[in-house]
């Protein structure tokens, strides 16, 4: 398993991040337990979860609970960077203050419901599971400067920001002589590009370490030759307007390439997003033990320009403009 540094941060992290989204739901206690077995087992310390975590109300903050019940069985916490979220609403949203959102007043109650949990006195990366337009800048940093003065955060990281948000943000933690963000979570895979386009390049210029979800789009990009009805790989095909099959040629082009290289699909498209270089640890959500195969080769590979230039072709960055590559205002503009 191969490490980097977190952003501008010197916490150290697996260059693959275990994503715990399904525990709780698609994965139960169990297999979740085998998982982070085999994960810690294989060199990833990177975990990262949501209080929103898994589903409908009754089943939010499953995901936590699974992982504080690791952590106290195994004696894991101190080998591990344990990453949360905080934004969504936990109760019925039509109570004040408990609708999605950040306040100082909401995040303080979450937070510690979140440490309870977790069955833990710290959060490693508390990150901001989205926007919230209408908070000040004076009452959101104040709210997370709090919690790190007091221990229970270390870093803070965001979540689904855009890139002129990211660097608002940066600028008024900067003037607070605070660290700001250290990282930043957006849906990054090559058949989603956008962050590419203003995200990326942001996020690297105020060294915000992008851990992107979705690396494999959902299993899209898994290799699979064909979803199951009702799986998560069928729900984003709709999602994306892409589906697999023997007639999809793009997915045919990209399993000839893996093929050629003698590399799994899921590694090559894991391995593509750790090229960029604002791309620190893509988060896997995994559902079984099986799953964890490969992500320690992903880290390894290193694809070339040539290759690199042939995953462009395939997966133009830009629809209907593949000669048009790189960041804003570039790929649009004259």
């Amino acid at each position: 398993m191969r490490y980097t540094r977190l952003g501008k941060s010197n916490l150290e992290i697996s260059k693959v991040c275990i994503g715990t989204m399904h525990f709780g739901s698609r994965t139960t206690e169990e297999e979740a337990f085998a998982i982070m077995d085999k994960a810690l087992e294989m060199g990833i310390n990177f975990f990262d979860t949501a209080n929103v975590y898994s589903g409908p109300f009754e089943l939010r903050g499953t995901s936590e609970v699974i992982i504080g019940n690791w952590m106290a069985s195994r004696g894991t916490r101190d080998q591990i960077v344990l990453a949360t979220k905080v934004f969504g609403n936990m109760a019925d949203a039509a109570i004040p203050n408990e609708g999605a959102g950040i306040s100082a007043y909401k995040v303080r109650k979450h937070c510690e419901d979140s440490l309870q949990r977790l069955q833990t006195d710290r959060i490693d990366l508390y990150q901001v599971h989205h926007v919230d337009r209408n908070i000040t800048p004076e009452e959101f940093w104040t709210t997370f400067d709090r919690l790190i003065q007091d221990g229970k955060v270390i870093y803070m990281g965001g979540s689904n920001f855009s890139g002129w948000e990211l660097a608002t943000h940066q600028m008024h933690a900067m003037q607070r002589g605070m660290m700001g963000f250290i990282s930043e979570q957006t849906m990054f895979n090559l058949v989603c590009r956008y962050p590419e386009l203003e995200l990326l390049p942001a996020a690297e210029a105020h060294g915000i370490g992008v851990i992107p979800y979705m690396p494999l789009a959902g299993g899209i990009l898994a290799g699979k030759k064909q979803s199951v009805d009702g799986s998560r790989t069928s729900q984003v095909e709709a999602e994306y307007g892409i589906y697999l099959g023997d007639s999809n040629e793009q997915m045919n082009a990209f399993h000839d390439l893996c093929d050629e290289l003698g590399e799994p699909a899921h590694v090559v498209a894991i391995a593509w997003a750790l090229s960029h270089p604002a791309v620190d640890s893509p988060i896997v959500g995994v559902r079984t033990v099986e799953h964890l195969n490969g992500l320690d080769r992903a880290t390894e590979l290193e694809l070339d320009e040539e290759i690199l230039s042939r995953l462009d072709t395939i997966f133009p960055p830009n629809k209907g403009r593949a000669l048009r590559v790189g960041r804003a205002p570039e790929a649009y503009a004259w």
